[in-house]
């Protein structure tokens, strides 16, 4: 296996950003070659080099973009070609003093400017090449053709060995017709593939994720993510630039949640949006499994309890009766009084048990275990506290489990949870010690008498273990292989996030028949149609089709529109009902009469 695949396998990578815009920043206007400061100016690439690896880059691209015979011609310095590429790749391998991967870059070599020029554009990279080779691997970044693409793979045919990633441009007709990129790709190189396949530049991360949702689908290559700083949008008539430090770390983890391999930055993005993504995504890629080994002496484990005496949601799934849940959110502040007062509502209209999120969107809130207990003991209806694994070591997590059981709560669900750079508090740092997967596998340990420290727990513990589900996934067959790891680790039932589109929610239960678990539903009435478009824009997972974004925009009042919502969420509950073990309805807002509606 190659050094750059097995890196893509140990977890999400973080690539590095712009070189020219960092340099245009300190005053090396376009009339440079960029690429001729690699022996003109070395210590301020070395200082870009190192200022990307601080914010935590993982790879570092030498400046050898333009580094071609063609480019360099408009400056006079063709025959430098040789030292300024080898120069580059010296430089980042310094900079990166073993702690970072060095990728070479080359860039589309572009249109001859003169009849004289008549070398091939596959005879032009194929004489960069063999000055880049000391590099860890090549990167053919920014191709916007085909024509680009044909001189890359002919020019590649000459390296059998090269290890190298294609990357195109998201607004290019590469993306627009991603088919035919894998088929020419593949037709071509069938003796050395490349070992990975990216998305870059062009329209920014959104155009990014509309790339990668075509592509994920077509391939199971790794790819890797490097959007640049977008352009600027019309929003209510003003024009606003959206390269945020937490508008691009939003995308770099979901980027990283539907499958991307690497996250990284183009054009406009620097260290400290680097830095932003960085600290948003490496957390979630450090989550771990939990596998207790038996060692000599170890206790024995008994065998869990039966579903049926694990809590009175546990017993109504053993019976078969179709469970009704509503998820309230706990206030950010210390007073339950009205999400007491919610829950009292919901159990006078018969509904089973709150859902109790843990922290959502890495928000402060009374913790679900105190917010558990308190509507347990003075409201009397079941809860299903949410247990994430973003604040807590494995000690601390054991704990909460334990705490759990201690007080009589029955049912949870397992969630991996939001990074704090999502939330209000970005300075906070996320643990992830263990995933989702990692974290039902110690419940289950812990029902059958044993901690992740292979030690007894002096009983058993019987809880009812919830985990979840994203039917509308991108990554479909990545979403398939987690639930089953989930099922195997010892979930006891499914609740799904929203689904709007009922057929999507009906194909993934068929496929996942044969784990024989029971399957609660989430939906959510939409109370506007900025909701919904929130919902389809903004909230990751969750997928609003058009010919619902079309039925709710009809209505020019909120109140038309609110009925409309809920009108759409009691025709998804009637076309799902016969097929799932309950529904899990969400309160827009906190407004529990609105999620009641659907039932009524």
């Amino acid at each position: 296996m190659n050094i750059l695949r097995k890196k893509l396998n140990s977890g999400v990578v973080i690539f590095d950003g712009a070189m020219g815009t960092e340099l245009y920043k300190r005053n090396f206007f376009v009339n440079n070659s960029y690429e001729q400061l690699n022996l003109t100016r070395p210590a301020v690439i070395t200082e870009i080099h190192k200022a990307y690896l601080s914010a935590g880059a993982e790879v570092l691209t030498a400046n050898t973009f333009n580094a071609n015979a063609r480019n360099l011609r408009r400056y006079g310095i063709a025959g430098d070609l040789d030292a300024i590429n080898r120069a580059g790749i010296s430089i980042a391998r310094t900079a990166a003093n073993g702690n970072a991967l060095v990728a070479a870059s080359v860039g589309p070599v572009g249109e001859p400017e003169s009849a004289a020029d008549t070398r091939s554009r596959a005879d032009i990279i194929t004489e960069q090449l063999n000055s880049l080779l000391e590099a860890d691997f090549i990167i053919f970044e920014s191709m916007r053709s085909f024509e680009d693409l044909s001189a890359v793979l002919e020019a590649v045919q000459q390296f059998p060995d090269l290890v190298y990633v294609l990357s195109f441009a998201a607004d290019s007709p590469l993306a627009s017709d991603m088919q035919k990129l894998l088929d020419t790709v593949g037709s071509t190189l069938s003796a050395n593939p490349p070992a990975a396949l990216g998305i870059n530049c062009g329209g920014g991360p959104e155009a990014v994720l509309a790339g990668f949702e075509k592509l994920v689908k077509l391939t199971n290559l790794p790819i890797i993510l490097q959007p640049n700083a977008g352009t600027p949008r019309d929003v209510d008539g003003r024009t606003l630039y959206m390269a945020s430090e937490e508008y691009l770390s939003t995308y770099a983890v979901r980027f990283a949640r539907l499958g991307a391999a690497a996250v990284g930055g183009c054009c406009g993005i620097g260290p400290e949006l680097i830095n932003a993504i960085s600290t948003a995504v490496k957390p979630l890629a450090g989550a771990k499994r939990i596998e207790i080994q038996v060692k000599e002496n170890a206790p024995e484990l008994s065998e869990p309890l039966p579903v049926s005496e694990r809590g009175t949601l546990g017993a109504k799934l053993a019976r078969g009766e179709f469970i009704r849940t509503v998820e309230l959110t706990p206030s950010p502040g210390f007073d339950m009084t009205k999400l007491l007062a919610n829950a009292q509502k919901c159990k006078d209209n018969g509904i089973d048990a709150i859902n109790l999120p843990d922290g959502p969107r890495a928000s402060a809130r009374i913790s679900p275990l105190l917010a558990a207990k308190t509507i347990e003991d003075k409201v009397g209806i079941a809860t299903i506290p949410h247990c994430c694994c973003r604040d807590k070591s494995l000690i601390g997590l054991q704990s909460e489990l334990l705490s759990y059981a201690a007080s009589g709560i029955r049912q949870l669900l397992f969630i991996t949870g939001d990074p704090p750079k999502l939330g209000d508090y970005p300075f906070s740092s996320g643990v992830f010690d263990v995933d989702a997967i990692g974290l039902v596998a110690m419940q289950n340990k812990m029902n059958r008498g044993v901690d992740c420290g292979n030690k007894s727990i002096n009983g058993q513990t019987a809880t009812l273990i919830g985990v979840g589900l994203d039917p509308n996934a991108i990554d479909q067959e990545r979403e398939y292989r987690r639930i089953c790891e989930k099922a195997e680790a010892g979930a006891d039932f499914i609740q799904t996030q929203p689904v709007f589109d009922p057929a999507a929610l009906l194909n993934f239960i068929r496929r996942i028949e044969h784990l024989h678990l029971p399957v609660i539903a989430g939906v959510w009435p939409l109370v506007s149609l900025r909701n919904a478009q929130f919902m389809r824009n903004e909230v990751p997972g969750v997928v609003v089709p058009d010919s619902i974004m079309q039925r709710i925009a009809v209505p020019e009042t909120k109140e038309g529109q609110l009925a409309v919502g809920i009108e759409i969420a009691r025709e998804a509950l009637a076309e799902i009902r016969p097929f799932v073990a309950g529904v899990e309805l969400s309160a827009p807002f906190g407004n529990v009469d609105t999620a009641l509606k659907v039932i009524q």
